[in-house]
């Protein structure tokens, strides 16, 4: 992975460095918002969900705008602007002691991480040729979940002295990229087409639910989404419910662990042999492993049993999340790139829903038949995504005998 590094444009390392440190300020903070939350605003555990998924839902939601933004102005002024509403967003958490307001600024630094994620992505299409595309997007992944690997624990060990600090410290994780990518940025850097400017939000909203391959690549996203988007929040559900606070407490500290040594350690490797000729076999895979884990889960009864079968289902993660970065990119027409992938995070829709659902799931029904659910939602999600998969590869055949 260093050695792709070095092989890389400037400008593509600073990208590269947004979703690391952005990404680290993220995970600083979110651990412990649901601890600040009731002791600040004394709140209950089903109005914490409320607030925060709340939050990430509108988030998710503002995103598609930011992906219409990202066709129409400069890459460069983009980032700068909503890395300052990231800033902006935790030191409005950190000062306010009006919900309203909380609730503002956690939307706030939502959209703007979301926004600035399309962005980076719509970028390496415009900087990269397409056979570097999967090896960009795997070093991107990776050091994402590099960033929350390590947040956690540098906002643990800040909490201890002040629950205000991983605010603080997420704020200026932000602000040093801001400095630093406005001295050293790409200021001519844009994904934008002036040729083919869009002409309204709701007008290219149309041309998008037209594209047969993307509605069927964000469904797929969203259901599948249910099941990897938040997977700590339902085991741990999951385990409170049929186990003791103490053995949750271990199979959860395991799991992250597992999941993060996963990713960063195969997530490059694996990611820069997927190639677009055989995108519907490595979909499978991904799908196939995604439940084989689910399968695991329900059948663990130790910390090595969960350790086991939340590494099988990384292998999935590390396998669909480039492939379906990879597939975007290639639909995407250059002037609709952003809001494409604004079209992709949607998907963030379904991993709000999952704790939801399997929250509702457990309060009605037997343990296990959540993860009944949870393979229906895979089988749909991967049945989605080899529609689009096929779908693509039947236009690319009749485009190219034109």
């Amino acid at each position: 992975m260093l050695a792709a590094l070095r092989h890389y444009p400037a400008s593509v390392n600073l990208l590269l460095s947004s979703s690391l440190f952005l990404t680290l300020g993220r995970a600083i903070t979110l651990p412990y918002l649901v601890i600040y939350l009731s002791s600040s605003f004394v709140l209950s555990i089903s109005d914490i969900g409320m607030v925060v998924g709340s939050a990430l839902f509108v988030g998710s939601l503002l995103s598609l705008y930011g992906g219409y933004l990202t066709d129409k102005l400069s890459s460069y002024k983009l980032i700068l602007c909503f890395t300052g509403f990231f800033v902006i967003g935790f030191v409005g958490m950190c000062v306010t002691n009006k919900l309203w307001l909380f609730f503002l600024f956690l939307v706030s630094f939502n959209f703007a991480y979301s926004v600035i994620d399309i962005v980076v992505k719509a970028a390496f299409g415009k900087l990269l040729p397409v056979a570097e595309q999967s090896k960009v997007f795997s070093v991107r992944y990776t050091l994402i979940n590099i960033g929350y690997a390590v947040g956690p624990f540098i906002g643990a060990g800040l909490a201890h002295w002040n629950m205000k600090l991983p605010f603080m410290m997420s704020a200026l994780l932000g602000l040093g990229f801001f400095v630093v990518y406005s001295i050293f940025g790409d200021r001519k850097l844009s994904s934008a087409d002036p040729a083919n400017a869009p002409v309204s939000f709701l007008a290219v909203g149309r041309i998008l639910l037209k594209d047969y391959r993307l509605v069927c690549f964000t469904v797929g996203g969203v259901l599948s989404a249910v099941v990897f988007g938040q997977f700590t929040g339902y085991i741990s559900q999951y385990l409170v419910t049929t186990s003791t606070p103490e053995f949750t407490y271990q199979v959860i500290s395991s799991v992250v662990a597992v999941n993060a040594a996963v990713v960063i350690c195969l997530q490059y490797f694996v990611g820069k042999h997927i190639s677009h000729q055989y995108l519907n076999q490595w979909l499978t895979a991904g799908f196939s492993l995604f439940l084989m884990g689910v399968v695991g889960f329900a059948l663990s009864t130790t910390v090595l049993h969960w350790s086991l079968a939340v590494a099988i289902f990384t292998l999935g993660e590390i396998i669909v999340f480039p492939a379906e970065y990879m597939f975007i990119d290639r639909i995407a027409p250059a002037h609709l790139r952003g809001m494409y992938y604004g079209a992709q995070n949607l998907s963030n829709l379904g991993g709000a829903l999952g704790p939801v659902l399997c929250g509702f799931a457990l309060a009605t029904q037997s343990a296990h038949f959540m993860f009944y659910m949870l393979a229906a939602f895979i089988v749909a999600g991967g049945c989605f995504y080899l529609l689009g998969a096929s779908y693509s590869r039947r236009h690319d055949q009749s485009s190219s005998t034109r």
